[in-house]
Parts: C-alpha cells; structure tokens; sequence
C-alpha cells in the first residue's frame, strides 16, 4: 500500500499514511509535558545533512518509508517549536501535520544547497507566523489596549505573576517554568521565533538567519531585545 492515499485530482486525501492517519503516525507525542522547557539536545543524526538530503531524494523517488524516517526524525521537535510559539499544543499538533504535508508536496522542488532541517523550520515558522497573526485579526478588542499608557511607554501585563511564596519548590518551578512559557507568547513573532530558535532549540545564528531568512546581524539584535523584554517581565521569578 503507497505511503500517501491520492485523490482522484492527485492530491493529499485526509494525510493517510498506509491507511493510519498522519496523526496516529506522530502519536508518539502524547502529552505537552513531554515538549519540556529544557534546552533542546541537538542529536548527531540531526547534524546528518547527507542522510537527511538522501531521505527526502528517495521520497521523490518514490521510497515512501523513506518519508516515513523523516516524519519520525523530526516530529517531536517540530511540534515542540510551534507549540511554543503558538503556546496551543492542539494546534501545534495540526500545524505540524501541515508542515510535513508541505514537505511531501514539494517534494520535487527541493534544493540540497542547504540543511533539511533549515528547510522544514522555514515552512514550521511561517505556518507558526501565520497563525499568530490570524489570532490577532480574529480579536475585536485588544483588551491590553485599555492599559497602555498614554505617554507611550510598554503596556502594563494584564495578567501579572502572583508574588504570593510557594512553599513546594517543585510548584515553584512548574510556575517559573508557565511563567517563561507565557512571557515568551507576550513577544512579537520577529523577537519571539529567533529566541526559541537560539535559547530553546540551540540552533546556531547562521541556521536561524537562513530560517529566517534575513541577516546574522538582524537575528543576534532580535535575540539581545527578545531576552531584554524577558529579564523584565521575569524579573519577579527571579
């Protein structure tokens, strides 16, 4: 049985993998405790450009287990980088199946001048992007528009921490841990994606820029700004 069940039209229907959907395909990732907010580990097979260009050079050949190594290689942190940008892990879970319908799509456009991974990032963050902006269109009100000073200075969090003590220091770090994860979906995307990608993922300032798709420079000042904007707003968990 093929990979991927066609339509009559040859495109994608329901993202069938060998009659299991591709979310049964990604279950392995159950829960948005197991996403963390340790510092990602990067996994020598992730550095295995050549493996990872053969995988998708056999997909367009027709090798649908070779899609299949690919899906499982970078699902988990695929969905644990839209989920911290979006900070909605149902919704992280779709738009990572999206991400990996795209890949097989384009396929047969695919250029080897850079890394895989580079590559499904960019389509990662620009679905991750576009939601976001989705989001702020679909609100009437921006209920932090009634806080903002009229001199123009930062507007004033509406949902600030609770300075309250915590005696149990395990709920101490579940709440530093929401805190970072909330403060993080406060930034704009241009601060918020360039952070995840360095702070979180450990992905190198040439790898982002290429994600990106802008300069080394830009993305080492969004990175300066985006953690400025953090060291304020955590300053209470600190």
């Amino acid at each position: 049985m093929p990979l991927w069940v066609l339509s009559g039209t040859g495109d994608v229907d329901e993202r069938v993998f060998r009659g299991v959907s591709l979310p049964a395909l990604m279950n392995t990732l159950t829960t948005i405790d197991e996403l963390g907010f340790a510092p990602a580990v990067q996994q020598d097979v992730l550095e295995d450009t050549t493996s990872d260009h053969a995988l998708l050079e056999a997909t367009r050949s027709g090798n649908h287990d070779a899609f299949a190594e690919l899906v499982s290689r970078y699902r988990n942190q695929i969905t644990s980088y839209i989920y911290r940008m979006t900070n909605d892990y149902d919704g992280a879970v779709d738009l990572a199946q999206e991400t990996f319908v795209r890949v097989y799509r384009a396929a047969d456009r695919y250029q080897r001048s850079y890394a895989f991974s580079t590559y499904i990032y960019r389509i990662a963050t620009n679905l991750a992007i576009s939601e976001l902006r989705k989001r702020k269109r679909r609100k009437l009100v921006s209920l932090t528009g009634f806080f903002q000073p009229s001199d123009g200075a930062e507007a004033k969090e509406l949902n600030p921490p609770d300075l309250r003590p915590l005696q149990d220091s395990e709920l101490v770090d579940t709440e530093r841990r929401n805190a970072v994860q909330r403060a993080i979906t406060t930034l704009p995307e241009k601060y918020r994606a360039p952070l995840i990608l360095r702070d979180v993922d450990g992905r190198s300032y040439d790898e982002i820029a290429r994600i990106l798709e802008t300069s080394e420079g830009t993305v080492k000042s969004r990175i300066s700004r985006a953690r400025g904007f953090l060291r304020g707003k955590m300053r209470a968990y600190l």
